[in-house]
């Protein structure tokens, strides 16, 4: 199983990045997590839903990485209570055509971390409500880790109980998975 990831943090030191690194760490055995890390090469969205035309490398490259996914995990930060311009950006171009895009039916769960006393939870409700609409299956499950910083250690390690909760949302979003009929 094949669960694609995406930092909505540009960051080079991203607490958002280190909570998919944990989540990688998590992974049972034969789920493979595979990060993203082109979203800054995705150019800005020009607004043409029905016929995008040729899309750029980046949003092909996106796109098919989610085509080959069984499911989809983003960590995502929050600026000014909502979600980060570089990842709306992103979903946007994948949401394209609509309703057929690779977005379509894919299990998606939403996590963050932020400095701050909330975690980012408007971020990831706003986050929610895109991936919803753009018709993903968004998986019950969350983890806002608030004052990331002090729950990860010198090696990155996410400290406990946080570890459980990334834990039990990964495990949700795993059973949304379902087997292919052969």
């Amino acid at each position: 199983m094949r669960v694609l990831t995406i930092s909505g943090s540009l960051r080079p030191d991203s607490l958002n990045t280190l909570l998919l690194r944990a989540a990688e760490e998590q992974a049972p055995a034969g789920v493979q997590l595979v990060r993203f890390t082109g979203l800054a090469a995705i150019p800005p969205f020009h607004g043409e839903r029905s016929d995008p035309g040729e899309r750029p490398a980046p949003v092909r490259e996106l796109s098919e990485q989610i085509a080959a996914a069984d499911a989809l995990l983003i960590a995502t930060p929050e600026y000014n209570g909502s979600i980060p311009g570089v990842l709306k950006n992103a979903l946007d171009w994948v949401s394209t055509p609509f309703p057929d895009n690779v977005l379509r039916g894919k299990p998606a769960a939403v996590i963050g971390a932020s400095t701050g006393g909330y975690g980012g939870m408007w971020a990831q409700a706003e986050l929610r409500k895109v991936l919803g609409l753009t018709g993903a299956r968004v998986v019950n499950g969350d983890l806002s880790l608030a004052r990331a910083h002090e729950h990860f250690d010198e090696a990155g390690t996410l400290a406990a109980p946080h570890d459980t909760r990334l834990s039990e949302v990964l495990d949700a979003l795993l059973a949304e998975v379902q087997p292919v009929a052969a």
